[in-house]
This record gives structure tokens, sequence and C-alpha cells, in this order.
């Protein structure tokens, strides 16, 4: 038992013994790790140090290189600025400049549109200004159309006579139109001349072609208007205007012509020139051409040189008034008027017309009398009793319509005159319409002058009206013959009532 306590207590000492010797082990062990973690700690801490330092080196350096990488970064930064900066100096420059040249450009611009508009303005009243002296040239040659008429034309007389004994009518006429158609005329003024010649009565007629209404310009000036954009525009003339001056123009050309006439034939030959001036135009209502007389005359040589054509105060209208002429009272109108005497333009041959007092035999019958006769011869009986500035109207039936101007002071004014060469009575109805004439009008007088004679109705009606009176044909004939000292005879079918047969013969 003590052996075996012994071995355990061996054991048990060997145990501790083991136990111990680890335990040394375990503690030199531990020791010599405490060593060798006290030497790596050192180590490390060398080592850290070492970093550090490396690291404070590298700090130093990366803060050095930074510091000279941001003050590079830096100059660069502001060496971009001053580039920048000279680059938007120099971009402003330039933009000035442009500007400059902009505006520059912009001036110049409105400079030159300026002197282009003032240029166009003075071109443009340049022209209007052309344009109207061209119209009042214009109206210069058709005002001086009389005054500046062709000379010597009486040395062709001569020529004329010996063409007339040589070959008779036909070669004196073609002889005159040759003379006629050098004699120069304005541009547009001058138509087509037609003559003949009837050696019997010593007179020449002349059917000459009129210029249209187009002769006469419709403008009356051109003006400049600074619209937008700028213009020259025409003032048109006034149409009384317009009319005024053809009316006068024609009449112009119509005394031209007879003076011309006179001019190349000789006295002794040519003591009288019938005058027909027509015009070649459009119907306005149909569109067909017509050519309507719009003066008619005939003029002795002796009361023909009276006038004093060279006169600028000379009215030639009133002129063809005092040649006793039928004239249209609207001429621009194209209002035709009968022709005093008519002739065959293809045969040059006067028509059987003659003249209205002279070609009356002792006894003419008014009634048979054709209307252009007739016509006449109430037109020279009203001139012999005193109206003045006779002008004929255009007449549908076989009677004329006249406007006439009475002198005397205190029962004078205008007249209207309608004559009517009837074989039956006239009807009130006629007489109510001059009456409608006179207010229209604003005349002072109406007259109503017959071959026949008046019913009670338009007696009655002339007595109302205080300003009418009614000429039958037992007064007609007692006129013509205390005036004009024609014994005429009324031939009427059967015996008016209340006449008696001597009041016919």
């Amino acid at each position: 038992m003590a052996r075996k306590k012994s071995l355990a207590a061996q054991l048990m000492q060997a145990y501790r013994d083991a136990q111990k010797a680890k335990a040394a082990a375990a503690r030199q062990a531990e020791a010599e790790l405490a060593r060798q973690a006290r030497a790596a700690e050192r180590e490390a801490a060398q080592r850290a140090k070492e970093e550090a330092r490396r690291e404070r080196e590298h700090a130093q350096a990366w803060a050095l290189a930074k510091k000279q990488n941001d003050r590079a970064r830096a100059e660069e930064a502001r060496k971009a600025d001053q580039i920048v900066q000279d680059l938007e100096k120099r971009e402003a420059a330039r933009a000035k400049a442009a500007e400059q040249k902009r505006k520059a450009e912009a001036r110049e611009k409105s400079e030159a549109e300026r002197r282009a508009k003032q240029k166009l303005s003075e071109d443009l009243r340049r022209e209007a200004t052309v344009r109207t002296a061209e119209i009042e040239e214009q109206l210069d040659h058709l005002a001086s159309v009389l005054t500046h008429r062709a000379t010597g034309l009486h040395a062709h007389r001569l020529p004329v006579q010996k063409a007339l004994l040589s070959g008779g009518a036909d070669a004196m006429t073609n002889r005159v139109e040759a003379v006629l158609a050098r004699v120069g005329y304005p541009e547009g003024l001058r138509g087509t001349w037609r003559a003949a010649f009837a050696p019997e009565s010593r007179e020449l007629v002349l059917e000459v072609e009129l210029p249209g209404q187009a002769v006469v310009p419709a403008v009356a000036q051109y003006r400049y208007r600074a619209s937008a954009p700028p213009a020259v525009v025409p003032q048109p003339r006034k149409e009384a205007d317009t009319k005024a001056m053809y009316r006068d123009l024609v009449a112009r050309l119509a005394l031209r012509a007879i003076d011309e006439a006179f001019a190349v034939t000789p006295p002794e030959l040519v003591d009288v020139v019938a005058f027909n001036g027509h015009v070649n135009a459009k119907d306005r209502a149909t569109g067909k051409a017509i050519r309507p007389c719009l003066i008619s005359l005939r003029a002795g040589r002796e009361t023909f040189e009276e006038l004093v054509l060279d006169e600028p105060e000379l009215d030639p209208v009133q002129s063809l008034h005092y040649l006793n002429a039928i004239v249209s009272q609207h001429p621009y109108d194209l209002e035709p008027v009968r022709p005093v005497v008519t002739f065959d333009l293809a045969k040059y041959k006067l028509a059987p017309e003659r003249d209205v007092i002279a070609g009356l035999d002792s006894r003419p019958d008014l009634v048979a009398l054709d209307p252009i006769e007739f016509e006449h011869l109430i037109r020279r009986l009203f001139e012999k009793i005193g109206l003045k500035s006779w002008v004929t109207q255009a007449s549908r039936d076989d009677g004329i319509d006249a406007v006439a101007i009475n002198e005397e002071p205190l029962i004078g004014g205008l007249c209207i005159i309608q004559a009517k060469r009837t074989k039956n009575a006239v009807s009130a109805e006629t007489v109510r319409a001059l009456a409608g004439v006179m207010h229209d009008k604003a005349a002072a007088k109406g007259i109503v002058v017959t071959t026949a004679w008046f019913g009670k109705a338009s007696l009655d009606f002339a007595h109302r009206t205080g300003r009418m009176e009614l000429i039958d044909g037992r007064h007609l004939k007692a006129l013509l013959l205390e005036h004009l000292g024609i014994d005429a005879l009324v031939g009427l079918p059967k015996l008016p009532p209340g006449w008696e047969t001597r009041d016919l013969t």
C-alpha cells in the first residue's frame, strides 16, 4: 500500500514536475514570445516611424508637388484667363469694329436710300413736269392751228385756174385737193379732204374729216404724289373743259380749211366755200361705224375776209355763228347736224341742193320745200328779225329744233324755236313738249312755226304760258314777205279752219 502510494506520489510528482516543466517552458515561450513581440513591436514601431517618416517626406513631397502643381495650374489658369481676357478684348474689339462697320454701312445705306429716294423724287417730279409740258405743248398746237397757217398759197391760184380751163371742174378740184394735201398740220389734226366745184354758182364744196375727241388730252396735268411708293399720277381734265376745247378746235379747223380754200382759188372763180366737217367714230350705243357731220356752213369770200383770223382774242366758235354756220351743240358727244350741201364723194359732183333764198322762185311753195331748204329759210327769217347766236340741234322729223338769243335788253334772252313743215295741224302735245324744253333750258321764250295751223287746245295752252308764240302758215307767209321779200305759197291740201283762199295763195 505504501509502495502503491509512493508510485502514485511519484506519478503525481512526475506529473507535477512535468507540469512545472511545461509551465516553465510555457513561461519561457511566453517570455520569448513577449520578447519577440516586443522586438516586433519595436521593429513595427521602427517601421512605423520609418513609414511615418517616409509618409511625412512623401506628404511633404506631395504637398510640395501639389503646391508646385497648384502654382503651375494657377499660373496656367492666370495665363488662360489672360488669354480669355485677351480673346474677349479682341472679340469685343472685333465686335465693336463690326458694330461700327455695320452702323457705318447702315448710315451709308440709309444715305444711299435717301439719295436714291431723293433722286427718284426728283426724277418723278421732272417726269411730271416733262409730261405736263408735253400736254401744254399739245394744247399749244391745238390752239395755234388757226394762227399758224401756211403761207404762199396764193401762188397756186393761177395753176388752179389753168386746171379748170384745161380739164374742167374735176381737174380743178383735183388740183385744189393736191395743194391742200401738202399743207402741214400738227400731228393728228389732218384728215382726208374732198372737194367739188359748181362753176355755175362759183361754189367750192369741201368735205373735211375732223379729228376725233381723243385729240384733246384727257389729262390736264401730271403731278408728283409722295406716296408709298411715290408715283406720277395724271390729273384728269374736267369733262366740261375737254368738251369746250374740242368745240373750239373743230371751229378753228373749219375756219382754217375755208381760209386755205379761198387762198388757193381765184376770186373770179370761187365766191363761196361750203364746208362740211365730219368725224369718223363708233356709235357708243351700237358699236357701229358712224360719220356724223359736226359743222356745216356756206361762207362768202367777202364776208369771210372780214374775219381777222390772226387776232388772239378771236373766238372761233363765235366766228362760226357770225358766218351762220350750223354747229353741233354737243360735238364731243357726236351730235350730228344736217349739212347745208352734200355731194357724191365717189363722183365729186354736187347733189341737187341749192341756196335757200337764191334758189327759191318768185312763188315758192313752203310745203314743197325739202327739210334743209325749209330749215335755212326759217333760220334766215329769224336772223333777219333779230335773233343771234343760232345753234341747230339734231331733229328726228322734217322740222328743226334750235336755240337762239334775242339781244333786246328788256324782252330778250334764250329763245327755243321749233319748226314743223307739215300739211296737218300741229298737235297740242308738240306745243306742250316745247314748254317742257323751255323749262329745262330756262328759256325766256318759245316759238313754234309751221306751214299748217294750230288747234284751240294749242292756242289756249300757249296763251296761258304767256311765253310762247305760235306762228301758223298764214303768219309765216306774211313774215317772209315782210322781212325777206318772198311771196310764198302754202300748198295745203285743204283749207284750214278760219283761213281764206288768199291765205294759201
